[in-house]
């Protein structure tokens, strides 16, 4: 009988955690936070214009398959769609890729189409995001993120 005493006295003293043990984990857990949620909140902005760096170079390679392939860059009016389908206005290409150059056209972070421009003010293109706002010019996160920016 005496062991079944002790048996359950050792239950007893590990069935749980207490009140304070609790609050000390999410008093820790709280200022865990407070110190790391603040640096990850300004993260995004600058994530999303990292992503539309890389989407605008990754145009810009298919506009130089387009290029090696039929000696010009789309125009402004056939747009970047061209590289994704053969345009049927303006000067048609005699050597266009049966898939295309791309599967789809992606849309920059923000969900706004790319601005292209060709020929372009700054070289033989121009290609553009015009941030979060959508409109061109802008600072902070509704700054213009441009191909001919250097990065």
């Amino acid at each position: 009988m005496e062991r079944e005493g002790k048996g359950t006295r050792r239950l007893r003293d590990r069935s749980g955690f207490t009140l304070i043990e609790i609050m000390v984990v999410i008093v820790i857990l709280g200022l865990l936070a407070a110190l790391v949620v603040p640096k990850l909140i300004g993260r995004t902005e600058e994530a999303k214009k990292t992503q539309a760096r890389v989407q605008i170079r990754n145009i810009e390679q298919a506009l130089g398959l387009f290029k090696l392939d039929n000696g010009f860059y789309p125009s402004t009016e056939q747009g970047i769609e061209a590289l994704i389908k053969i345009p049927d206005a303006g000067r048609i290409p005699k050597n266009y890729r049966k898939d295309g150059y791309m599967d789809r056209l992606p849309k920059d972070p923000w969900k706004n189409p790319y601005v292209y421009i060709s020929p372009g003010a700054h070289g033989d293109y121009d290609i553009s995001s015009y941030g979060a706002d959508g409109t061109a010019g802008g600072e902070g996160e509704d700054g213009d993120i441009n191909s001919w920016d250097a990065q």
